[in-house]
């Protein structure tokens, strides 16, 4: 099996989508590789391209504060994308951020899933409806269903669940109380403490 600096490697070169045309970095994800937890998201925004990292701007200090709020913070953690590459709509000259078509899923899920297969996580925490409907199941609803623990579908995982990303909580925070960032701090909270519970049961995956 290639290691994530292989696999790492060979998506950097990755012409799979349109979206390789515009990108300044792949965003291949970073973290503690031997984490029961994984955190994927739905794709790199403006910062995030411009560093090459997951989660760097706005929507990554908001997930910094909910990760250490909960318990593991960042560097316990493993952090990626479902795509690697920004995806945004360039028709009026400057880019703006838009969800991943479902072409540009199905391209990156041969850097996804053979990613999650290295890591072997106990438990894959879905940050946001994209990634949820790429994961778990196309008609998955975010605002009822996140917090609920599923199975894990073709993931190398044992449990899968899903919580509001942190763009949603900061856009609502300016019409109403905290946005959902208490949901973002409890689901987290489930998703370590579930990870945790999983690994004292069944033992690292890893030799």
């Amino acid at each position: 099996m290639r290691t994530l600096v292989e696999l790492r490697a060979q998506a950097i070169n990755c012409q799979a989508c349109g979206l390789a045309e515009k990108r300044t970095h792949v965003v291949f994800g970073e973290g503690d590789q031997l984490s029961p937890l994984v955190l994927v998201g739905e794709g790199p925004g403006e910062e995030e391209d411009k560093s090459g990292r997951p989660f760097v701007g706005r929507s990554g200090k908001l997930l910094d504060e909910a990760l250490a709020e909960a318990g593991p913070g960042r560097d316990k953690v493993y952090i990626c994308n479902t795509v690697k590459c920004r995806a945004a709509d360039w028709s009026r000259g400057k880019p703006d951020n838009r969800p991943p078509t479902e072409e540009e899923t199905l391209a990156c899920r041969q850097w996804l899933i053979p990613q999650l297969e290295i890591i072997k996580p106990m438990v894959i925490l879905c940050i946001g409806a994209p990634s949820a409907k790429n994961l778990i199941r196309k008609n998955f609803a975010i605002t009822k269903e996140r917090g609920i623990l599923n199975p894990p579908g073709e993931t190398p995982a044992r449990a899968i669940l899903a919580t509001l990303h942190p763009s949603y909580i900061l856009r609502q925070r300016n019409i109403s109380g905290d946005g959902g960032y208490s949901l973002l701090v409890a689901d987290i909270q489930k998703a370590w403490e579930t990870a945790m519970k999983l690994r004292e049961k069944f033992g690292s995956h890893h030799p």
